[in-house]
């Protein structure tokens, strides 16, 4: 049988279920990026409700960021091994109870413990939306499908709190968190029905590929195609290394609860040991994957240098751009005098532009390169900082609408090429451990960046101290772009 035959067979079957994949990508994806939002804006009413203090809501939000952060990785793997769109379900299952419950939640302590719970199966679901994409679509077409997901991704930033704020306004907190049931469980449920169709053009493609370059499995310059495996053949499931999974989980959440600590109570033994512990984990984790015959994260995954580089842009960009949201809300705020309505609308162009540059990034990338792309985004995301970090008490919103309009189309770009670089170059067995390590640098990026914003904020007089703190940040943006220098050409 021809390569021709294997693919007009299934096609029409094919095209719908990378639409169903595609859908389903784009909502777990939203309702994430929209629980965020949303949850910010709860928090002060939150508190006033449950009488919670301070560093208890706090805990809604960290307790979240290290259950999610340290089991992405893990997640991936298990999505490798067990299916994506399984996982996908599970999390997706998960993380609608989860919300549920936060919006039945009697106490402060409940809220707390379902909100990292939620982090768990959002843990789960993350990868999942990544490796889905990267299981129905050949390497060569992924870049529109993580361009729409990006774009979807803008549109509940730009959404989220304003939909929070009108519910928390007229319904109460709970609400917001009841918004998402719902709509995660029209997502899980046909999830868990659909069958999958039998991969017969993954079975093509390879077809094609050895009558061109004599190998089956050959890469061809831009990775194409690398790792498509069919269906029917006899592979062993991928190893589950559940000591360096281990490990990884607890250098992260370490990581993770250092930098959210450090800024706001110091140099303390726990915030000092959690990153000393951090390190020392990290490099056991490194040690042990270099020995065991079944690693978490296969060498061939991190190998390339395009790979490390875009992981790296990721992390750069998006600590310059939360770091950047955390000043500017402040600045905003406290300095400008606006009230959470108006400073919301005034950085809504970045959210609209970030929606907008997605797209265009992923056509750019294809016409002129992942490099050129990733570099130029970078540097206009830096660019759009460094405005920022010239505005004082006298700039207008007019100035500052104008700048986020820089940031937003930067970031927007970085995240559609970097995202598609890391997929696309992993192997299709390993999409779940590429879409894993994707989506920690977007948690751990966000994180850090805010904990570099809030450490230089708290060195001084908070008028005279954000110019400083964004210029920094921007430095972190003009790091990404260097890193993106390693990306490939074409």
């Amino acid at each position: 049988m021809t390569a021709g035959s294997l693919i007009r067979k299934p096609a029409r079957r094919e095209s719908a279920h990378r639409r169903f994949v595609l859908a389903g990508s784009i909502g777990g994806a939203v309702i994430v990026a929209l629980d965020g939002t949303l949850l910010t804006v709860a928090q002060p009413t939150l508190q006033r409700d449950l009488g919670a203090s301070f560093a208890q809501v706090q805990w809604t939000s960290t307790g979240y960021l290290i259950a999610v952060a340290s089991l992405l990785v893990l997640a991936g793997r298990l999505g490798d091994r067990y299916g994506h769109r399984r996982l996908f379900a599970l999390g997706t299952l998960g993380f609608a109870a989860t919300s549920a419950g936060i919006g039945l939640a009697p106490d402060i302590g409940w809220v707390v413990g379902l909100r990292v719970a939620q982090g768990v199966f959002g843990a789960l679901l993350q990868p999942a939306t990544l490796g889905m994409l990267r299981a129905a679509y050949p390497p060569d077409r992924l870049g529109t499908p993580l361009a729409l997901r990006t774009s979807a991704i803008g549109v509940a930033a730009a959404v989220g709190p304003l939909v929070g704020g009108a519910l928390v306004a007229h319904l109460g907190w709970r609400s917001v968190f009841l918004l998402t049931v719902l709509p995660a469980l029209a997502i899980a449920v046909p999830a868990l029905l659909v069958r999958e169709p039998e991969r017969d053009i993954e079975n093509a493609e390879r077809v094609g590929d050895a009558g061109r370059d004599g190998d089956a499995g050959r890469v061809g310059r831009v990775g194409r195609y690398e790792g498509a495996v069919p269906r029917g053949d006899a592979q062993p499931p991928p190893a589950l290394d559940l000591p360096g999974a281990g490990l990884l989980a607890a250098a992260l959440a370490c990581l993770v609860h250092a930098l959210v600590t450090l800024p706001t109570a110091g140099p303390r033994a726990d915030s000092v040991l959690a990153l000393l512990a951090s390190a020392g984990l990290g490099a056991a984790f490194v040690h042990r994957e270099r020995r065991t015959p079944g690693p978490l994260v296969p060498p061939h995954v991190l190998r390339p240098a395009a790979v490390r580089g875009a992981l790296g842009a990721l992390v750069a960009a998006s600590a310059a751009l939360f770091g950047t949201l955390f000043v500017c809300t402040y600045l905003l705020q406290e300095v400008l005098r606006l009230d959470p309505l108006a400073t919301g609308l005034t950085v809504l162009p970045l959210a609209v532009t970030m929606v907008l540059a997605a797209p265009l990034a992923a056509y750019l990338a294809r016409r002129r390169g992942p490099r050129s792309t990733t570099v130029g985004a970078a540097l206009l995301l830096t660019l759009g900082v460094l405005v920022l970090s010239g505005l004082g008490p006298d700039t207008g919103r007019a100035a500052v609408a104008a700048a986020s309009v820089l940031v937003g189309a930067g970031f927007g770009a970085v995240m559609v090429t970097a995202t598609t670089v890391v997929v696309r170059h992993a192997p299709a067995a390993d999409a779940g451990v590429a879409g894993g390590l994707q989506q920690t640098a977007m948690n751990v990026g966000p994180v850090l960046g805010v904990a570099v914003a809030t450490t230089l904020l708290a060195r001084g007089p908070f008028a005279e101290a954000t110019g400083p703190a964004l210029a920094v940040l921007a430095g972190v943006a003009l790091a990404g772009a260097l890193l993106a220098t390693r990306l490939p050409r074409e």
